[in-house]
Parts: structure tokens; C-alpha cells; sequence
């Protein structure tokens, strides 16, 4: 037989183990954290974007679609499409999605910019961190969620960990690609006006980056919708709710509802953040090409 071939190798009791001391010896700090994240990021700024009147919300997502895409049908399109939300009765579960997005593309933020101008400045950090990101993005999304629920067990703090990891890679890499593309002349240049290596990172490099760093604040927003809408199975609320609520139901109306709600924030925010890490001269050529 095939499995008398194979030598059985086993280090699932090694994980739980090392799962059960962290909980046994952090739980306390672990709950304070939890706790903190909620009291002073997740209710409040779920609570404030509940409160703010939906039409205020529709002009917000207008302007700022015009802003970046220069395409007034587009806009308009953009926001009877989120209108078209509400009228399915889920805009206080599309809020709570976005909720936990927010935090997490926050932390990303947070996080994966300072490592990817780390990396770029230092070769053995990028050495050491760039098969460590390889193996993230190969894992299904699936894994993630299994630590965060062990660690802080269900609720947004798990799924904001959750989607955390899963899409913080790309913002990492396209922020390290960024700056190391930076033309050497324009380093040099500055260099010959005495700037400093602060002035030169933030008036130089990091202008210059921002298409690539764009690019992954696209990326990481689009893995964190996906993931967001996963973290329903274990306890976040939101679209993805309803859709797991179908699925388990088989009410493929209600999913159908969620899904379409999902598709929707994920075209508006894939053009908007694509758009603005474009520069003008792009964003010209793409106008003409769809007028054309």
C-alpha cells in the first residue's frame, strides 16, 4: 500500500502545544488587546459610519470616484450602484464590512510600509522576509483564520487578525519594488543638494513609488474584501454573513443579495485605487481609450 512507503511525519500535537502555552501564558494580554481593539477601533468607527446619513455617504463615493477616475457617468454609475445596496436591505451589513476592512487595510498600512522601505534599504532583511511572504501568499485563506480564532476565539478582533496577514504581503513587496525603482539619477541628484536619508525617502523616493506602493494598497484592499467576506465562519459580521447564512441554508436568494453587494464594493474600490495610482498622463490615455 501507499501509505507503508511513506514515512509517517506529524507536528500538528507540536502546534497545538505551542498554540495552548500562548494562550496559557498571554491569555490575559492577548484579552487586553482584543478589548482595546474594539473599545478604540472596530465599535467606534462602526458606530460613526452608522451614524453618518447614507445620501452623505453616496455624494462622499461620487466626488471621490470623480476625483480619481475623471469620468462623471462612471460616478453616477458608482453611486446608484451603492444606492442599488441599500434598496437590498444591506447597507448596515455592507457598513460592518467595510468596518473591518478599514482597520485592517489601517494596520496594513501601518505595517507593511515601514517593512517594505526596511527591506528596501536592507538587503539581508529583504533576503530573510521575501520566502516568508512567498509561503504567506501560497497559503489558503483558510489557514489564517485557524491561529487567530485559538488566540483571541471569534468575533471582528479574529477576523481583523485574520485578514491582517493574509493581504499584507503584497503592500510589502510592491513598497519594497517601489523604492528599489526609484531612478539612481534622481538619488543622486538629490544627494548633490545635501539631503538628508529622511528628506530623501520622503520628498524622493516614496513620490516616486507611489504608483508600485498604490498597487499594493489595491492588491491588499481587494484580499482584504476577500477575506473579510471568509471571516464570516467565524464571527464576523457583515455581507459575508448572508452569504454563509445561503450556504448553509441553501437559500441562494439571500447569497445571491450579499454577492452581488460584494461585487459591487469590489469594482468601485478596484477603480478608485487603481486610479489614483495612476499619474495624470495615464489617467488621460484610459479616458480616451474608453471614449473611443
Amino acid at each position: 500500500m501507499a501509505s507503508e512507503f511513506f514515512i509517517p511525519i506529524s507536528f500538528a500535537n507540536e502546534l497545538n502545544l505551542g498554540i495552548d502555552s500562548i494562550v496559557t501564558n498571554y491569555g490575559d494580554q492577548l484579552h487586553r488587546v482584543s478589548e482595546i481593539m474594539l473599545q478604540y477601533l472596530l465599535v467606534p468607527l462602526e458606530h460613526f459610519l452608522q451614524s453618518i446619513p447614507p445620501w452623505i455617504i453616496l455624494i462622499l463615493v461620487g466626488l471621490t470616484s470623480y476625483h480619481a477616475l475623471r469620468r462623471p457617468g462612471l460616478s453616477v454609475t458608482f453611486v446608484f450602484a451603492l444606492y442599488f445596496i441599500g434598496c437590498l436591505g444591506l447597507w448596515e451589513k455592507t457598513i460592518q464590512t467595510l468596518n473591518i476592512m478599514l482597520v485592517s487595510i489601517i494596520i496594513c498600512l501601518v505595517i507593511g510600509v515601514p517593512i517594505g522601505i526596511l527591506m528596501a534599504r536592507t538587503k539581508w532583511l529583504s533576503r530573510l522576509l521575501l520566502p516568508v511572504l512567498d509561503v504567506m501568499q501560497t497559503f489558503p485563506m483558510f489557514v489564517y483564520m485557524l491561529p487567530a480564532v485559538m488566540l483571541f476565539s471569534i468575533g471582528k478582533v479574529p477576523a481583523v487578525m485574520a485578514t491582517v496577514i493574509y493581504a499584507l504581503p503584497p503592500l510589502i513587496r510592491l513598497t519594497e519594488l517601489g523604492i528599489n525603482q526609484v531612478d539612481e539619477e534622481a538619488r543622486e541628484a538629490a544627494w548633490s543638494f545635501g539631503t538628508t536619508r529622511w528628506q530623501l525617502l520622503i520628498w524622493v523616493q516614496l513620490p516616486l513609488a507611489r504608483p508600485s506602493i498604490m498597487a499594493g494598497i489595491n492588491q491588499t484592499t481587494m484580499l482584504a474584501l476577500a477575506m473579510v467576506v471568509v471571516a464570516s465562519m467565524i464571527g464576523a459580521r457583515g455581507l459575508g454573513e448572508d452569504i454563509l447564512h445561503g450556504l448553509t441554508n441553501l437559500d441562494f436568494g439571500k447569497g445571491a443579495h450579499a454577492g452581488i453587494a460584494v461585487v459591487i464594493l469590489a469594482i468601485l474600490i478596484d477603480r478608485v485605487t487603481q486610479a489614483y495610482g495612476m499619474n495624470r498622463r495615464q489617467r488621460a490615455q484610459i479616458n480616451q481609450g474608453s471614449q473611443a
